[in-house]
């Protein structure tokens, strides 16, 4: 049972959220005096902080402060719960050691998504060490006791496999913030889903464009739920090249075809217990829908080349921007395996359907940014406000957030400058142009070319901006084209 403190001058917002806290089961402490509470924890340190900004005594900055400036204290997350909502405040709490910002009043399932988000990261993070020790110990192990090399290589690949996958839940558990619900009434619709259905095992399936946030509610819907101390594995159906995906799901034995050396586990096997993210569900090959079909009606399957059924009981999130329902009409999606997946349906809205949550997001991704830079941004011109507002963001809150982030890189002073780089209104629907796939991503690699000045690799590289490798990049560019003009 994790330990709380909470440090508000405020007694009906201590009570408040000492009640909430209560009813998930964790240990309340609180202090209305943040000089008795800098002492109470130093003396028994919690698990985490929720802290107020305004009290008369000591404010929130500088009690996080002292906190991190403690060795004792130093490491315990602290999230600021304030009535503040200017960028100002925001980016003092985060410049003081904050690692959340919560604006009152606010509702008790996003406390609650922020509060377990943080104590499972810390507890991956401390998982993460302890599996580091146990793999040494281990392979010392296997040196010693085993002179089978293809056994010692086995067991000592599954365990780097585990470990590097606690990498990639940690990675991944670190952004879960980024679910920004603003004042749009349709995305505090989905927030009141994600919190109806987290508490089940039911099968869930995220439709929206691309870029409008499915992988981080799917991540909600995780940490809410009563596998949040399990593994969440992620896979992107259509970031697999067709002749590996069975493999990649459901594992494969040694020798089931050219290249398989050894025994791999699949994804599902690696979510047992936990919850697997299937993203992409749309793009999953007819030859593969009835082994997954399999899987969700059976919880069973076997690897590629064995005959051994195995079970496993892991809960499904799944995520499409495409239309399955046409899908089956074109005959290319099985109608049994939509239905199976369509349990609770969780549809999100276009950014351009939620224009009220337009600055807030301008609002967070530039503190985000601006503390990984080192910068301090306060303002933004009113007319360039209006652009961004104005403008149709076929990409939805990732092109918004690329597009803030180069703001950020470029920006000299404590007002964001866009650059050469102003969206303009967007054009009615009837008299847009549908731009096919690959044209879309070539515009969208040779503005992050243009936007770096063409520096492929590096932490300011197009490839960083875009988040993928640049080795990926360059696989790309040549296939689309995508060359630097000469002239």
């Amino acid at each position: 049972m994790s330990d709380i403190v909470i440090i508000d001058d405020n007694p009906d917002n201590l009570n408040l959220l000492a009640g909430i806290l209560r009813e998930h089961e964790y240990r309340v402490r609180m202090a209305t005096s943040p000089r008795l509470a800098l002492l109470a924890v130093r003396k028994a340190p919690p698990d985490l902080i929720l802290l107020d900004i305004s009290m008369p005594e000591m404010d929130g900055y500088e009690v996080c402060r002292q906190l991190k400036a403690d060795a004792e204290t130093s490491e315990i997350p602290v999230i600021f719960l304030s009535a503040y909502d200017a960028p100002f405040d925001k980016v003092k709490a985060f410049q003081a050691g904050g690692v959340d910002y919560v604006t009152k009043p606010f509702q008790a399932v996003e406390v609650m998504a922020r509060i377990e988000n943080q104590l499972k990261l810390s507890r991956l993070q401390h998982e993460l060490v302890r599996q580091n020790v146990e793999l040494k110990r281990k392979n010392e192990e296997l040196i010693a006791a085993y002179r089978d090399r293809d056994e010692h290589k086995r067991v000592k690949e599954e365990l780097a496999v585990e470990n590097l996958h606690l990498h990639e839940v940690i990675k991944s558990e670190a952004e879960f913030g980024d679910i920004i619900s603003g004042y749009a009434a349709s995305m505090k619709r989905v927030l009141q889903k994600v919190g109806q259905v987290a508490g089940t095992d039911s099968t869930v399936l995220i439709t929206g464009e691309t870029g409008t946030g499915k992988e981080l509610i799917a991540r909600a819907i995780h940490d809410l739920s009563r596998r949040k101390d399990q593994v969440l594995v992620k896979v992107n159906c259509a970031a697999l090249p067709s002749g590996l995906i069975e493999s990649e799901l459901f594992g494969h034995e040694k020798g089931a075809f050219t290249g398989a050396i050894s025994r791999k586990l699949g994804r599902f096997e690696l979510a047992d217990r936990g919850t697997i993210f299937l993203d992409e569900i749309g793009d999953l090959p007819l030859d593969l829908q009835a082994k997954l079909l399999r899987v969700l009606q059976d919880g069973e399957f076997e690897r590629l080349g064995g005959t051994q059924t195995i079970r496993v009981n892991a809960r499904v999130i799944a995520a499409t921007n495409r239309d399955l329902e046409r899908a089956i009409r074109e005959e290319k999606y099985r109608p049994d395996l939509f239905y199976r997946l369509n349990v609770f349906p969780i549809h999100l809205p276009p950014l351009r359907e939620r224009t009220e949550d337009i600055p807030v997001l301008i609002q967070y991704f530039a503190i985000k940014y601006g503390k990984q830079m080192g910068k301090t941004i306060e303002s933004i011109a009113p007319p360039a406000m209006e652009a961004l507002a104005a403008y149709g963001w076929p990409g939805n809150v990732r092109e918004l957030e690329n597009l803030i982030e180069r703001a950020v890189i470029i920006s000299q002073g404590p007002d964001l400058d866009l650059g050469e780089w102003l969206p303009g209104p967007a054009a009615a629907p009837q008299a847009a142009r549908i731009e096919t796939l690959e044209e879309s991503e070539r515009a969208h690699i040779r503005q992050a070319l243009e936007a770096t000045g063409w520096r492929v690799s590096g932490p300011q590289g197009a490839a960083a901006l875009l988040g993928m490798k640049p080795t990926t990049l360059e696989a790309r560019m040549n296939k689309l084209g995508v060359r630097r003009s000469m002239s």
